[in-house]
């Protein structure tokens, strides 16, 4: 009898985000602390992301999820106003490594349209859809009674409306004179003091943004013909210069129509002429042409052809006070997809290379895997290679955006974050110390002929993503690297720190498995293959459409692989280096079935992989096909539905893209009401046939290199739990006119593919995004359902030491085999142990008959001793095959095995075995294949992902289940030790990315661009906050330039104004309570964090003050000293002069 104990308080607290990474999905605003030199982006989903320093990346939602319209800080003072879409205005506490809101102030009849918050005022002022401006204090979040309205700032004989603000900005020379700026073209200087307009200005092109000069006597404006005007206060009738800078004169004497000019920025320089920076104002007559920056500095124009729309630019300058000389020292522009910072002191303005990772949507993910505890010396390494083939043309200065503060911390051990991408290429990411670095790039499409355009029905299969990576698998002690393709194939690599000339093998496997259609090898090639008792003989082909690359008379061609491997001597670079590539080929005109499963062992030399039609197992050394062969011809006689013989359902294959959609909604019901074990992991699939067949023929015994089609079959995305259906709705079709369209809404990047157009509309959501990723499933598991639908797809594999039969003493490797219907398969088999004899001797494997079975999918296998500790899998260590050979040394493979009774004393005891299913959880002991412990995880939903984690020297099972729930169970007793409901909705795209990693971490993509990292762990919470960067820094405010006596006196009362006495209530009066509702922020604990860290903040500024008084205070009295010196050197020599003098007559002078 065995007694278990596990330690409860691994994981005691709730899942957690720790850091998100990437770009900020669907970017809308953007705001920069000049003297904190941090940067924050709102996003339309309500997100904002806090950035500063290499490391001090914060990320916060408002509760809402309203789109942010305009972002403000309080410069210098730790805190940041957001306005929101639903006009709410937030104020956001960051002193502290969490920012939370303190205040909110939702408007009730008014739409927020504009912010301004002057430097180092508390009143900010708020322009509304209505043409009004009202102020709110920003120390209470109250409204004042003070309030600019439309028909007071408008002449009384004005007729129209001006319509809502657009810019709002103080004077420079006179902070009582607030610029309105309507977007009908209306200006209207106000003076605060005298509540009376100053000038009115009618133009007749609607406004977009001002620029004030620092010296306040003139400003620019950007307006929606593509023009610039300049306006000098001393006469508002007309402006004193209009130009189009874009806009050039046509033969008949007119000028062209531009596009409007979005926002102008004007920045003063002391020694040279100033910068006039805007977006937008190209002509219309060019189509197609790329949104530009355009950077006027003299009579130079610069024109910055952006990559992506631009959401928002900003000029960052020296100092925080706009009646100051400016001097912009760069531009941060917020693109679509893309952040970038160009550097404005050297002429070329070169770009600043970006430290965080902003191009993890380089091309859509399509799969992630998360690696903690990894070997010390991978990391350096990766840098070391991937740093050789980095971009060079930078700007040399250093990052600008270099505010907070972050240290490496105590609690960090190498973690590898691996993500897949749709144009087939592989990044690996250090994401050490809840950083992300990237560390090296892959391009899994070198090792393939790049695909010829096909015609005809290999014209619709063809998809624009045939490299796509549907998931990988990665022996970091090996450094072994699978990667399965969506065009059904395999690639191996083996990482070497030297470049080498290398051809690379393919393997071709015919995984086919229909009865009526028996596979026969080609005429033209010698393919040997398995008999067994009671197989069928090949019988003659049946008529298809061609397939891609079809070249036989018929039409017809078989044993062609979907894209065709390079068959020639290449040259690769150090890094990972493709060694095998193994196909799956087409089968009487019909494409291969996704790849399903996969698993790779370095130790024993083998993959092994699987679909929905059955099983392949390939000796990667030896470069062979060990075993091909149905996942019904696995069980023999022990096939615990025992289906009876019918003739197949055909189920043509889809070429919708990623994956398979219904066209009608009767077959999409259809799809539903099936049994959720009946389905393979690809969605929809083909109907088997229950009869036992031959064995397919499997590819040669050695390295053989073919010519292959074109074509491709459908991009149908593998997923992680079976039976996964796709509910789109069948109106609304304009959504879904092409295939591409299609792919892009199943895969959640419709915003971000390649070939897509984008609204320049600045809050106007997709119908796509709202409906993206939804799916449902059936909730039936009865036999009767299994018995009419009994495609069997290989949902997961595992290799390992273990016992493949009950009479076995001693283990032995074997591959546990799970299906889609539950059934747990043992195959054991026979690995020569010598270096020689395992080059030359087959390996031998068969399946035992043994089988298991559990309610659902099967998931997860993983292995404990009898003492409930963790047993890796063996592995091979690392060695360069591509090293210079040592005489003295030669190269031998070294294998590392962890064998269940290797900390036992009598081997008899066996080990255990962990089986996770889509429903339930299994601890077996073997090899008696006694069930110890089981745990029915959920019956209304089901586990997404499952894995086996270590999290403080315990082990417990991770899972995420499809309603949202992260739940752990401890091992090997199965108790439930945590059951959080995290997310409130899910979709395609995290079911797809969501994986667990030791450290009680996991992570997923949480949008098209950006990676979530989340922990279930205490220890990890507990260390979080000290990991965390520090958003805000005490620093002293630069003092403002000595204005001199004339520019004061001239120069206007600015320091004379007194906003308080002005807006304050006792003047202003209380503003209408309907008009704005007071929200308070987060209280409790949060709250007094907020409030220390304030205290914390406002010490630390108070300590700075009187260290900069005592040093102030110091230099005074040296100079009062000196004084003192002088004046006695004086006193000395004045007396010395008189008693020479006081004797002497007055003509002796």
């Amino acid at each position: 009898m065995f007694f278990f104990y596990f330690n409860q308080s691994i994981v005691s607290c709730l899942s957690l985000q720790t850091v998100r990474h990437g770009f900020p999905y669907q970017p809308t605003a953007l705001a920069f602390d000049p003297v904190q030199k941090i940067l924050a982006i709102g996003s339309r989903t309500g997100g904002i992301r806090i950035l500063g320093r290499p490391g001090v990346d914060c990320y916060c939602q408002h509760e809402s999820g309203a789109a942010v319209l305009q972002l403000q800080f309080l410069i210098n003072e730790g805190a940041l106003v957001t306005a929101c879409a639903d006009d709410t205005l937030h104020l956001w506490n960051l002193r502290q490594r969490r920012p939370a809101v303190l205040h909110s102030l939702k408007f009730n009849r008014e739409r927020i349209t504009f912010c301004h918050l002057p430097f180092q005022s508390k009143w900010l002022y708020v322009g509304t859809e209505r043409g009004n401006t009202h102020i709110v204090n920003i120390e209470s979040f109250i409204l004042s009674g003070y309030v600019i309205m439309w028909n007071k700032a408008i002449e009384l004989s004005t007729k129209t409306h001006p319509g809502p603000v657009v810019h709002l900005s103080d004077s420079p020379k006179d902070e009582g004179k607030l610029l309105i700026g309507f977007e009908s073209g209306t200006i209207v200087q106000w003076d605060l003091r005298g509540k009376k307009a100053d000038f009115r200005i009618y133009y007749d092109e609607a406004i977009h943004s001002v620029g004030w000069h620092h010296e306040g006597k003139q400003f620019m404006c950007s307006h929606s013909d593509g023009s610039l005007s300049m306006w000098n206060l001393r006469n508002t009738t007309r402006p004193f210069q209009v130009t189009f800078p874009h806009g050039k004169i046509q033969k008949d004497g007119r000028k062209e129509s531009c596009k409007p000019i979005l926002k102008v920025e004007y920045k003063t320089t002391r020694n040279s002429e100033p910068f006039v920076i805007f977006s937008g104002g190209l002509s219309y007559d060019k189509a197609g042409r790329r949104p530009t920056l355009t950077i006027m500095h003299g009579k130079a124009i610069t024109v910055l052809e952006m990559d992506y729309p631009i959401v928002e630019f900003m000029a960052l300058c020296e100092t925080p006070y706009n009646n100051e000389v400016q001097e912009p020292y760069a531009v941060v522009v917020l693109l679509e997809k893309d952040l970038i910072v160009v550097d404005l002191t050297q002429s070329n303005f070169p770009v600043f290379e970006n430290p965080y990772p902003m191009d993890i949507h380089e091309s859509p993910v399509t799969c992630t895997a998360y690696f903690a505890d990894c070997p010390p010396d991978i990391i350096p390494i990766l840098y070391s290679i991937g740093a050789k083939h980095k971009k060079t043309g930078y700007s040399q200065k250093e990052w600008p955006v270099a505010g907070g503060l972050w240290t490496l911390g105590s609690h960090t051990y190498p973690e590898i974050i691996v993500t897949g991408h749709a144009d087939g290429s592989i990044k690996f990411w250090d994401a050490s110390a809840i950083t992300l670095q990237m560390l090296y790039k892959l391009k899994t499409s070198k090792a393939f002929e790049k695909p010829k355009p096909a015609e005809g029905r290999a014209a619709e299969l063809v998809e624009e993503d045939p490299f796509a990576v549907q998931m990988v698998s990665w022996c970091p002690q090996s450094r072994i690297f699978c990667v399965v393709g969506i065009s059904a194939h395999i690639i191996l690599y083996r990482f070497s720190k030297y470049d080498a000339n290398t051809q690379i093998v393919s393997l071709e496997v015919r995984l086919q498995c229909e009865a009526e259609d028996a596979i026969s090898p080609s005429e033209n090639e010698n393919n040997p293959c398995f008999s067994e008792s009671g197989s069928q003989s090949p019988q003659t082909h049946h008529q298809h459409p061609a397939s891609p690359g079809s070249g036989t008379p018929e039409g017809n061609k078989d044993s062609t692989p979907c894209i065709k491997v390079k068959d020639r001597m290449v040259r690769v670079p150090p890094g990972y280096q493709a060694e095998l590539v193994i196909q799956l080929l087409w089968i009487d005109g019909e494409p291969p079935q996704q790849i399903t499963s996969l698993d790779i062992n370095s130790a024993y030399g083998l993959l092994a992989f699987g679909n929905c039609n059955g099983l392949a197992v390939v000796d990667y050394l030896q470069k062979t096909i060990l075993l091909c062969m149905s996942t019904l011809d696995l069980y023999g006689a022990a096939d615990p539905y025992q289906r009876l013989t019918r003739s197949p359902r055909r189920n043509r294959q889809s070429t919708s893209g990623l994956t398979e959609l219904s066209d009608n909604q009767q077959s999409i019901d259809m799809e539903r009401s099936k049994s959720p074990t009946s389905d393979h992991v690809n969605g929809h699939c083909t109907s088997p046939t229950s009869q036992p067949k031959p064995r397919v023929p499997m590819g040669p015994e050695g390295p053989r290199l073919t010519r292959r089609g074109a074509g491709r079959p459908p991009f149908r995305k593998a997923q992680s739990a079976a039976c996964m259906e796709i509910s789109l709705p069948v109106s609304h079709t304009e959504g879904y006119a092409s295939r591409r369209a299609m792919l892009q809404q199943l895969h959640g990047v419709s915003m971000y593919s390649h070939d897509e157009h984008h609204t320049t509309a600045p809050y106007c959501w997709s119908e796509r995004e709202s409906r993206e990723n939804s799916f449902s499933r059936s909730r039936s598991s009865s036999v009767s359902s299994i018995d009419r639908d009994t495609k069997e797809a290989i949902t997961t594999l595992q290799f390992g030491e273990s016992f493949g039969r009950k009479s076995d003493a001693l283990p032995t490797p074997c591959l546990w085999v799970g299906t889609s219907l539950g059934v747990v398969l043992l195959i054991p088999m026979s690995i020569p142990t010598d270096d020689e004899e395992r080059l030359e001797e087959p390996v031998t494997i068969g399946p035992s008959g043994t089988a298991l079975m559990l309610k659902g999918s099967v998931l997860h296998f993983s292995f404990l001793d009898c003492m409930g500790a963790l047993i890796q899998s063996p592995h091979e260590v690392w060695r360069d095959v591509n090293a210079p050979e040592d005489p003295d040394r030669p190269r031998r493979r070294k294998l590392v095995h962890f064998s269940p009774s290797s900390s036992q004393d009598n081997y008899g005891e066996g080990h255990l075995a962990v089986v996770c299913s889509e429903r339930q959880a299994k601890v077996i002991l073997m090899p008696s294949q006694s069930c110890l412990f089981v745990h029915n995880i959920t019956e209304s939903s089901f586990v997404l992902r499952a894995d086996v984690v270590s999290v403080c020297n315990s082990v417990c099972l991770a899972c995420f289940c499809a309603n949202g729930h992260i739940m752990t169970l401890s091992l090997p007793s199965l108790r439930p030790l945590m059951d959080v409901n995290y997310l409130p909705l899910t979709d395609m795209r995290i079911a797809r990315t969501f994986c667990f990693t030791n450290g009680g971490q996991a992570l997923y993509l949480s949008s098209p661009t950006e990676v979530q990292r989340i922990t279930y762990s205490q220890e990890m919470c507990d260390n979080l906050q000290e990991m965390l960067g520090e958003l805000f820094t005490p620093i002293e405010t630069p003092e403002a330039q000595n204005r001199g006596f004339l520019k004061g006196f001239f120069g206007g009362n600015s320091h004379n104004f007194d906003r308080e006495e002005l807006f304050g209530e006792a003047s202003a009066g209380k503003a209408s309570r309907s008009l704005a509702q007071h929200i308070p922020g987060q209280a409790g604990m949060e709250g007094m964090k907020v409030a220390a860290s304030g205290v914390v903040g406002d010490l630390a500024r108070a300590r700075i003050a009187l260290d900069e008084r005592g040093q102030r205070l110091g230099e005074l009295e040296d100079r009062t000293a000196l004084m003192m010196t002088s004046a006695e050197t004086f006193s000395k020599h004045a007396h010395e002069l008189m008693l020479k003098c006081k004797d002497k007559k007055w003509y002796q002078f």
